[in-house]
């Protein structure tokens, strides 16, 4: 990265302030950076604004789209719906197919 960070909509552009995608690495400094797995959603799921079941509803997923995985725990993976106005946020494990998980 050259010069400063600028400041980043982090509901479309996958940036918090512990990690960020590895694509953003020339605009944003963070700790850590990660390369995005894709991973199609087997079935339709909502994308949240935290890693919760009470938490806000920022998009959807509807089964067959495809969502860049940053971050995988043992209930969501926090990462970006792939498009051009693609929305940051957590969607359930399950939603995802586990050959796709397995091969990372």
């Amino acid at each position: 990265m050259t010069g400063r960070s600028v400041a980043l909509d982090p509901q479309r552009h996958a940036v918090r302030p512990d990690l960020a995608d590895i694509r953003l690495a020339d605009r944003v400094f963070a700790p850590h950076y990660a390369a995005p797995m894709e991973m199609i959603a087997t079935r339709d799921a909502a994308i949240l604004a935290a890693g919760g079941p009470d938490a806000d509803t920022v998009g959807t997923l509807s089964a067959g789209d495809a969502f860049d995985v940053l971050e995988i725990t043992s209930a969501y993976c926090w990462g970006r719906q792939q498009g051009k106005d693609g929305v940051v946020g957590y969607v359930v494990r399950e939603a995802f197919e586990r050959e796709a998980e397995q091969a990372a």
